[in-house]
């Protein structure tokens, strides 16, 4: 009598698994099962893949085999190792259906009965319903660590991980070479090219220490959990991170804008230190730089535009002279002085706060009266809550105005700032180098075009609001000065990037003078 011969098939859902003794506790199974039922196995085949879903390279081999006519049977530790979805599931069947013997050494089952089939499928419905609540219970199990804010995957590149249930913290290798690719990019001097380049160069690697490639600098770039946040793609929702950022949301949303324009040149063969800056009023692309005869001159290269060019050393001159209209004459600042102290001493600190204090003790009062109408059935519960609502709005708008009170006399100091920053963008302009230059112009001015001859600046929205403040503040009092400070003191910042360069020490120098002029 010939034994039918069978293929033996054993799986595993992850390579980890694969190394422990699950494969082996299957194979001793399936051997002891063929030696009880007389079957001899011909070959076996091995998996590490997850049968949650369809497309296993190495059943589909098997099931094309059986098909193929190349065994009589095949054997399986048991039903959940074969397949946990009705798609391979269904196709086992179909091997049934046309004479394959299938063997279950864990469950004695003959598949080829209407009892036994039906007992199959049954335990095949329970694979499957078994992954779908492992799915939901992952997806639920994931979704509170998202809302707590930690990531439950892997680290990005510039990250660490620390285990469940703690955040991601700074690759102190990494990070500080992560946060340099984003503002190399942002300088708009690099391309992606390149900017891998100068990154290989610098040591960044992969968690495995290979080379990073285009893509992965690109999705590295495009990530919003360098920033603090934690966005998933599938869905687009968005989680705040608990992990500490490694860069400003300014400088992603910049890196974000020069991506999506596609500034950036693949090469740049001449690095003008102007290019980019200068745009064709007519037309309204950039001028490109060329030398000629010891000079650089901008010109417009569009079809149309005529003649339009400027040469860089003009350039600078009228730039100098655009910024030295932004600076008051010392006649005009000593009447501001005069003004500006007139005003602070007049002004009242007593008095305004006073009179805050006066009417957040209203409101308190009339919250009272409030909640006495709703006690006595005077008015309704919907109309309490919205009229109570509308004072709250009001207590808080009176409890942060006297919070904020306390900063009224920076007033003085806002305008000194002003003074000092006008005089800094125009003493570090004239002694700066023409890279320096640029960067100082592009943090004065928004735009600078050229029609024919004619050169026009546009000045920065922060350098118009400080100058209407400015007059302002001769006048009647401002009353919203928080954005004007806070953009005042971004521009120092930036101005503070040329420090340690000989020429910002002798501004420094210069701008001593002016200190305590404002009390």
């Amino acid at each position: 009598m010939t034994t039918k011969s069978c293929f033996a098939y054993t799986r595993v859902s992850t390579l980890k698994q694969g190394d422990g003794v699950s494969l082996e506790a299957q194979r001793d199974a399936i051997a002891a099962f063929a030696q009880r039922s007389g079957l001899t196995v011909t070959s076996w085949f091995e998996e590490k893949e997850t049968a949650a879903k369809r497309g296993r390279p190495v059943f589909d081999a098997v099931v094309r085999s059986l098909q193929a006519g190349q065994a009589d049977g095949l054997i399986v530790h048991k039903i959940d190792r074969s397949a946990r979805n009705f798609s391979d599931w269904a196709r086992i069947g179909e091997l049934v259906d046309s004479g394959v013997d299938v063997h279950f050494a864990h469950e004695s089952l003959d598949l080829r009965s209407r009892g036994g089939r039906l007992t199959a499928d049954i335990q095949a419905v329970i694979a499957a319903d078994y992954v779908r609540n492992l799915r939901e219970e992952c997806i639920k199990g994931m979704d509170g660590r998202l809302k707590q804010g930690l990531f439950p995957w892997a680290a990005p590149i510039g990250y660490l991980d620390q285990g469940g249930g703690k955040a991601k913290i700074p690759d102190p290798v990494r990070a500080p070479l992560v946060r340099q690719a984003f503002e190399l990019y942002a300088t708009g001097r690099y391309s992606f090219r390149q900017l891998l380049l100068e990154l290989e160069a610098r040591g960044l690697t992969t968690r495995n220490g290979r080379p990073i490639t285009k893509g992965c600098l690109e999705n590295m770039l495009n990530n919003p959990f360098y920033i603090g946040l934690i966005v998933l793609k599938r869905t687009g929702r968005t989680y705040e991170g608990r992990h500490e950022p490694l860069i400003s949301e300014a400088l992603f949303r910049q890196v974000q804008t020069l991506k999506s324009d596609r500034q950036i040149k693949k090469t740049t063969l001449h690095n003008h230190s102007y290019r980019q800056l200068i745009t064709c009023g007519t037309c309204g692309r950039s001028l490109i730089g060329e030398r000629q005869k010891a000079h650089i001159y901008y010109r417009c290269h569009t079809k149309g535009c005529g003649k339009t060019s400027i040469r860089q050393d003009r350039f600078e001159q009228a730039a100098s002279a655009e910024l030295s209209r932004w600076q008051l004459s010392a006649r005009d600042k000593a009447r501001f002085q005069l003004k500006m102290q007139s005003w602070l001493t007049k002004r009242s600190f007593a008095t305004d706060k006073q009179a805050l204090e006066l009417q957040l003790a209203n409101v308190a009062a009339r919250a009272d009266q409030l909640t006495d109408a709703l006690l006595d059935q005077l008015i309704d519960k919907p109309t309490y809550v919205e009229r109570k609502q509308r004072l709250d709005t009001e207590r808080k708008n009176l409890e942060k105005a006297l919070h904020d009170f306390g900063k009224i006399h920076t007033d003085g100091q806002i305008a000194a700032k002003y003074l000092e920053l006008t005089k800094s963008l125009i003493l570090t302009y004239g002694l700066a180098n023409p890279a320096q230059k640029a960067r100082l112009l592009k943090i004065a001015m928004s735009n600078c075009s050229i029609i024919g001859k004619k050169l026009c600046f546009e000045p920065q929205n922060w350098l118009r609001e400080v100058d209407m403040t400015l007059q302002t503040l001769c006048g009647a009092p401002v009353r919203d000065r928080t954005r004007t400070e806070r953009r005042i003191l971004e521009v120092e910042e930036q101005l503070a990037e040329f420090s340690g360069s000989h020429a910002v020490d002798q501004v420094r120098t210069i701008n001593r003078t002016d200190k305590g002029q404002f009390c």
